[in-house]
């Protein structure tokens, strides 16, 4: 199945959440991103495709898997345990590996939903949402997928849902302007103010995220716009990153920020993906790095929530 306006490919859907946006939430993981940020906490998120997920501590060897796959992408090592190819296992659709799997070893990353079936999803939720919740759309990358959300997001205004979205801001300027005409809240990434800086980080420039938050800038009065800064230390935690981050919000007219404080929580997934995380022995920040941030930005007259602090 491909992905279209109808069909989203979705990684999870969380229900009662309170840190993005107003009220409860509904969220909704888009898969695919076109980021590679080292430090991701959803690396199941940035294939376009569904992944198998492999628990090895779940696994009781039975190698129903092996014999099953049909890319020959499962193998056993001569000690018993299995490992992945997994350029071959990109290319299967089937991914019937996971069907023959007894002890839930395996998991698939991905799942399609049609616009009327995800509709129904989230208006299970609707009741749990309380007075000025609704659904924020995440991923992955929301944009990778910009037509089906697009076109989401105006079912949900015609229900009366409150609506946000959660983005890297790399994404072509009209496709935003598709996906903003339905959107009351939107939580952009500012990872790093320096290009080179920001390639190294994520695989991409930064040129365009800040055009389009630029852009954004210009529209807060149809939608509220929150910048984010996800602190990576030894990548942006500097404070002359900071400064500059500052000093082109107050350009953008832009008056508040959410700092997010690094954090080790997806360091399983990737594991299940037989992918190496670099930051397994990072330490989290302290209360007093944050702090100083905090200072920094209110310093320049720019309201700075740290993690879920947002008030809304």
């Amino acid at each position: 199945m491909k992905t279209s306006e109808d069909v989203a490919l979705i990684f999870d859907i969380q229900g009662f959440s309170v840190h993005d946006g107003p009220g409860g939430r509904t969220l909704i993981f888009f898969k695919g991103c076109p980021l590679r940020c080292t430090w991701c906490s959803n690396p199941e998120g940035e294939c376009r495709n569904r992944e198998v997920m492999f628990r090895e501590d779940s696994c009781k060897r039975c190698y129903n898997c092996v014999a099953q796959c049909p890319e020959q992408a499962i193998m056993q090592k001569p000690d018993g345990a299995i490992v992945f190819d997994r350029a071959r296992c990109q290319s299967c659709d089937a991914l019937t590996c996971v069907e023959y799997c007894y002890d839930s070893a395996l998991g698939i990353a991905g799942k399609y939903y049609t616009q009327t079936a995800l509709m129904h999803k989230i208006e299970r939720d609707r009741r749990f949402w309380g007075s000025g919740g609704g659904i924020t759309l995440g991923g992955g990358e929301v944009m990778a997928q910009y037509k089906f959300a697009a076109r989401f997001l105006e079912q949900c205004h015609r229900n009366y849902i409150h609506t946000a979205i959660e983005t890297s801001g790399y994404a072509s300027w009209p496709h935003y302007e598709e996906v903003l005409q339905h959107t009351d809240w939107v939580f952009v990434d500012i990872k790093h103010m320096d290009a080179a800086q920001h390639r190294v980080g994520t695989g991409v420039s930064n040129t365009v995220i800040l055009e389009n938050i630029r852009k954004m800038a210009q529209f807060q009065d149809k939608f509220r716009l929150i910048p984010r800064i996800p602190v990576i230390p030894g990548f942006n935690d500097d404070e002359r990153n900071m400064q500059e981050t500052a000093r082109f919000l107050t350009q953008c007219g832009l008056q508040e920020v959410n700092v997010l404080p690094f954090h080790r929580l997806g360091s399983s997934k990737y594991e299940q993906l037989s992918r190496q995380y670099d930051f397994a022995q990072t330490p989290s920040l302290t209360q007093g790095m944050l702090s100083t941030i905090k200072a920094l930005f209110e310093a320049q007259g720019i309201r700075c929530y740290v993690g879920s602090d947002t008030p809304f």
